[in-house]
């Protein structure tokens, strides 16, 4: 079953070093569009839409990414954020997964019925480098979320994370940065978090090299259609099990 993609607003307001390359920025300006205007979207109830038989368009089980053109805990969004968690709560049948780097401001947006989280909900928080993990890991460790996970990317720095891995983490995804102006990554930080996934048990995916690896010392230029493939071809993926599966 495919990955569905929801952006009930589009546009941000950027955040932190992990934002300085923004794609969203990038594929705006290409087309004479400022990235910095937030507005709700036309697909604002994507979720909800029906074909003509009266069948969802997102069907039961699906997984849907939330948010890709924004950030959902944007402040600008405030306005909107109580619809689309109604939305959420109405289609409990769909895995909906958020990524945020505004995760401290995670316990000022949740529904007053969010509980210790809904099943349905998986919320990643985002950690670019050291500094971004030392302030926002110990926040998300501490929220009431039933399904989290970190992704690291662009990955910017090495990153010690292991004092917030363990079971409450599902999984790590790290990748580098793409476009032009792409800040290099360095194949040995990919590797240690690999490693400190491993000690954890925590999954780890290896999602992209990113446009500029760097690998035994030497820099690699990678085109943008073979960033997920070689990071694929790397085979450094780790999924432990859990229950007698893998995650």
């Amino acid at each position: 079953m495919k990955d569905h993609i929801w952006n009930p607003w589009h546009g941000c307001i950027k955040w932190s070093q992990g934002c300085k390359n923004c794609y969203v920025y990038r594929r705006d300006a290409s087309v004479g569009r400022d990235a910095s205007h937030v507005a709700r979207t036309k697909s604002f109830a994507y979720p909800l839409a029906k074909t003509r038989g009266g069948a969802y368009k997102i069907p039961s089980g699906a997984s849907v990414f939330c948010c890709m053109t924004s950030d959902f805990f944007l402040e600008e969004a405030d306005p909107w954020r109580e619809e689309a968690w109604d939305i959420i709560r109405i289609r409990s049948d769909v895995q909906f997964s958020i990524i945020t780097k505004r995760i401290i401001r995670f316990s000022q947006c949740i529904p007053a019925d969010w509980g210790v989280g809904w099943p349905n909900v998986r919320i990643y928080c985002t950690t670019e480098n050291q500094q971004a993990a030392e302030e926002r890991l110990p926040i998300f460790l501490s929220l009431p979320i039933q399904e989290k996970g970190i992704i690291c990317e662009p990955l910017l720095s090495p990153i010690y994370m292991e004092p917030w891995l363990g079971p409450d983490i599902l999984q790590v995804v790290a990748g580098g940065e793409s476009g032009p102006g792409a800040r290099p990554c360095n194949y040995d930080w990919i590797l240690d978090i690999r490693r400190q996934c491993a000690a954890a048990g925590t999954s780890f995916w290896f999602k992209q090299t990113g446009a500029k690896l760097i690998k035994d010392g030497r820099l690699y230029q990678i085109q943008r259609r073979f960033q997920h493939s070689q990071a694929k071809r790397a085979g450094i993926d780790f999924h432990p099990l859990r229950g007698g599966h893998p995650i």
